[in-house]
């Protein structure tokens, strides 16, 4: 409010957290407020139960963010009429049962018939009326985006004048989630996108209101490579933009230090084959990528199998990784997987005259298509979001994936069925709104009730991996069932961050039944952790008195089993300068690792696969090196002494104490183990 907001919106569409209980308290607790209840409140959520416990707890006018007409004109009606009876004003999102309004077209359609059933069916003036005509992400590296903000600009003004009265609206970090990370650019493109929407027609829009450069003070250059991408008027315009960006970037990391930038440039092509296909990948560049791909072939004589899943996957991990961490932009993975694409263009005609020869032997149709696998991608019931999974199926095609996109709103039943009848290896589900999670739990529910084996994609804004882990795993838990052909890796859920990570991910599911086996157990036990965080947050903490602990203790009955075998003697052991060469050997060097922030990757966990991490391996093996070397000095100098006691005797409890008897048959208590 201090920094100019002019409405409040409130959205508790959090995935573990109970909306409707959230929203009710903290608006009470905000009406309380004068500093804050002097603004309107806009009550912001996907779910209309939340909606609604909003409304009945604020007093005065608010907004309701929001409604459309994919659930239905009927449902959509009843809904608009109960926020009518509140006296709340109404956002409506350009969204029809065929999912969301990309085209200018499209949002016209759709904010015209969203008005007209307002005003005729429902009672509103168009005073009442906010529409949201879908600020889409631009410049993402896709040819189909580039027009997404010219587009809602132009869109803005027709709605205006088609639908008298009503206001227009937008959330506008929509627009610049391409450049994730580098909020300098984000504002500058969100104050150009404004300067042209607002004559046209948008009155009000979702912004960090403190945040907003004056349009006159962004710098020139900036300024006009920004005009260039909101209104599509040069097919080059992101490939420029995207350019600054990296510029800009760099120039914030070095400080300046061009030269060192251009060093680099000049030395990148001088480093092992491995390094270079990554710098090729991390950079978009696809001069070289076939030559460096021929290289790995015919001097490290490698497989072409082995390339894709050795460096090019390597390097595709370090692009999701900096995507992840922010300092790769989304134009940017779209390049490297186009870059990827061209790299296993070059290797799939080799894997293929392989293939027709083993084909022809085993008696086969050398002509059926080799994918790297079918992954089947949808937008879950009620969800029109399709953005991030449209994005996942480019960056997956161009890694030599089949995939078949059901596009969004996409019941289970047909999920399922498509699932099956295109053996598909992997389902992913995507969803952006919260009502989205309990349809993906349904899935998950029904593809465990049905027996199938598929791994089970979860992706999307709205959810997380601590959902995963405690509402959806549970529901389709990985497991193997042996058969005679051995092990077989049975369901299993994974979240997937984002775009630039599904490759990996995909990759580690279709290979082998047992390193899918290997990697889901990675996954089982980070979940696992995940979950019991979870649940440990939740449990009522109490302390009890001495007397109800005392009645919690564990009691065995003996009688249940068989008695225990006698040791082959009481009393003490003892262990003199034991030989430390015999120690060595049982040394566990995984926590070792981790104590120095070494940490490898599925298939390279642990020691001794960590070696083998393109991340950590080479300083986990030069540290083992060095950890081998000082040992065997300490072993041949005898720096140390291995001594070691070790004491067996007969015990038994007394109260809250342990009794320690003589090793002899006297039934001494030779000594008391207090546990209080």
């Amino acid at each position: 409010v201090e920094n100019g907001a002019q409405v409040l919106d409130f959205n508790f569409d959090a995935d573990l957290i109970d909306g409707q209980l959230a929203m009710g308290r903290f608006m009470r607790s905000c009406v309380t407020e004068p500093a804050i209840a002097r603004v309107p409140f806009m009550i912001d959520s996907s779910k209309f139960k939340v909606i609604e416990e909003g409304l009945q707890a604020v007093q005065g006018r608010c907004i309701v963010n929001s409604l459309s007409l994919k659930v239905g004109e009927e449902d959509f009606i009843f809904h608009a009429k109960l926020v009518r009876k509140y006296g709340a004003a109404l956002v409506c999102m350009a969204f029809d049962e065929e999912g969301q309004a990309a085209t200018f077209d499209d949002k016209i359609r759709i904010c015209e018939r969203t008005y007209d059933i307002l005003t005729t069916k429902c009672g509103y003036m168009g005073h009442d009326i906010i529409f949201d005509c879908n600020i889409l992400t631009i410049a993402t590296g896709m040819e189909e985006h580039n027009n997404y903000g010219k587009d809602f600009i132009d869109a803005v003004e027709v709605v205006r004048r088609k639908c008298p009265g009503c206001y227009t609206s937008g959330g506008l970090s929509n627009l610049s989630f391409s450049f994730r990370g580098l909020n300098e650019l984000r504002e500058a493109m969100h104050s150009v996108f404004l300067y042209h929407a607002i004559p046209k027609g948008l009155t009000m829009a979702i912004v960090n209101a403190g945040a907003l450069p004056i349009y006159t003070d962004i710098p020139d250059d900036m300024r006009q490579l920004l005009e260039d991408v909101v209104m599509n008027v040069a097919p080059e315009a992101t490939e420029k933009l995207l350019e600054f960006a990296s510029e800009l970037k760099e120039k914030k990391a070095q400080k300046g230090g061009a030269g060192g930038a251009a060093k680099a440039v000049e030395e990148w092509r001088t480093q092992g084959v491995e390094k270079r296909l990554e710098h090729s990948l991390v950079k978009g560049i696809d001069k070289y990528i076939v030559d460096d791909v021929q290289e790995c072939l015919d001097d490290l004589q490698l497989k072409p199998l082995e390339v894709i899943e050795g460096p090019l996957m390597a390097g595709m991990s370090v692009v999701g990784d900096l995507f992840g961490s922010g300092r790769m932009f989304l134009p940017q993975v779209i390049k490297s997987a186009r870059v990827m694409k061209k790299a296993v263009a070059h290797l799939v005609p080799i894997m293929e005259i392989e293939n027709r020869r083993k084909a022809l032997e085993e008696g086969l149709d050398p002509d059926r298509p080799n994918w790297a696998g079918t992954v089947l991608l949808a937008t879950v019931k009620g969800d029109v979001h399709d953005i991030g999974k449209n994005i996942v199926g480019v960056v997956l095609g161009c890694n030599n994936f089949r995939v078949i996109d059901l596009g969004v709103m996409v019941p289970c039943d047909q999920i399922l069925k498509k699932a099956k009848e295109e053996e598909a290896d992997v389902i992913g589900l995507s969803g952006l709104i919260t009502p989205s999670l309990d349809e993906m739990v349904f899935v998950a529910q029904q593809m465990r009730k049905e027996g199938m084996h598929v791994p089970l994609l979860i992706g999307g804004a709205t959810t997380s991996r601590k959902h995963t882990a405690v509402k959806i795993w549970p529901q389709y838990e990985a497991s193997e069932k042996v058969e005679s052909t051995g092990a077989v890796p049975v369901g299993g859920v994974v979240h997937v961050l984002d775009a630039s990570r599904s490759v990996v991910v995909v990759n580690s599911l279709i290979q082998s039944a047992e390193k899918r086996i290997e990697y889901m157990e990675d996954i089982k036990e980070e979940y696992d952790t995940l979950r019991e965080d979870y649940y440990s947050t939740l449990v009522d903490k109490r302390w009890l008195s001495l007397d109800e602990a005392r009645k919690m203790r564990y009691t065995i009955d003996f009688a249940k089993y068989p008695p225990p075998s006698a040791p082959e003697r009481l009393g003490n052991k003892y262990l003199d300068a034991y030989p430390l060469d015999e120690l060595v050997n049982y040394i566990d060097w995984t926590p070792f690792f981790q104590v120095y922030q070494l940490r490898g990757r599925y298939p390279n966990k642990d020691y001794p696969k960590i070696f083998n991490d393109k991340r950590v391996g080479e300083e986990a093996k030069k540290l083992f090196d060095d950890a081998q070397e000082l040992l065997a000095t300490v072993v041949r100098e005898k720096w140390i002494t291995a001594t070691a006691v070790v004491g067996v005797y007969r015990a038994f409890s007394s109260g809250d104490d342990i009794k320690v008897l003589s090793p002899d048959d006297s039934g001494e208590v030779i000594e008391t183990f207090y546990g209080m």
